[in-house]
């Protein structure tokens, strides 16, 4: 069984679904509910998980396997796990994450074709949490894709064709079918403040029953 973290919020979407400024108002609206709150993201978040992510992202004359890339985003995550997450939540702070494992089963499992029972296994073993609430940002895969082209270069993940990220897409929104009390989707092809609204209120309402005292 994982454990859940209540003080933990993750942040989820396909490219272009606008995470970098949700993810900053998620923050924000703890902040302004008088929380301590460390911001973070995958893979990555402590030094050397972001080395890993250099490895992920950056394109490379030998493009890593499939199963390493699974591997290597587990390793990412248990390092973040044990050296960011849980003693920044020990010590009394909020955890808000730029992707946590649903990616992996998205882009891994939905999109990549590796069997879910072994991400489920890799998870259980290596991983051992999950975040309290989590915010999929559901956007069309054309419109977000046109969101990453106009803001410059892709990654090598961001490089794949439309229909990798239709999968992603479809990845994320089973597993919000079968998780809808953690996970909440959002419209992400609304106007950007319309978008921010819900937000807000989703995240001020969750978070009032764990309020520092």
């Amino acid at each position: 069984m994982l454990q859940t973290l209540p003080r933990m919020i993750s942040l989820e979407g396909g490219e272009g679904a606008g995470k970098s400024t949700v993810i900053a108002l998620i923050t924000k609206v703890l902040r302004e509910l008088g929380e301590s709150v460390v911001q973070t993201r995958e893979p990555g978040g402590t030094p050397y998980a972001e080395d890993i992510r250099q490895l992920l992202l950056a394109d490379h004359k030998e493009a890593p396997a499939e199963d390493v890339e699974v591997l290597l985003m587990f390793a990412a995550r248990a390092q973040h796990v044990r050296k960011l997450i849980l003693p920044s939540i020990a010590h009394g702070a909020w955890v808000v994450c730029d992707r946590f494992t649903d990616a992996s089963f998205a882009y891994q499992g939905a999109a990549r074709g590796i069997d879910l029972q072994k991400l489920e296994l890799l998870n259980q073993r290596f991983v051992g949490v999950q975040p309290g609430l989590t915010l999929l940002l559901d956007v069309d895969v054309p419109v977000g894709l046109a969101r990453v082209d106009a803001r410059g270069d892709r990654d090598r993940i961001e490089k794949e064709p439309p229909s990798f990220f239709e999968s992603v897409r479809q990845g994320y929104l089973s597993r919000a079918q079968a998780e809808p009390e953690r996970i909440r989707v959002i419209d992400a092809n609304r106007d950007p403040q319309v978008v921010a609204d819900e937000v807000r209120d989703i995240v001020t309402a969750y978070a009032q029953p764990y309020l520092s005292a």
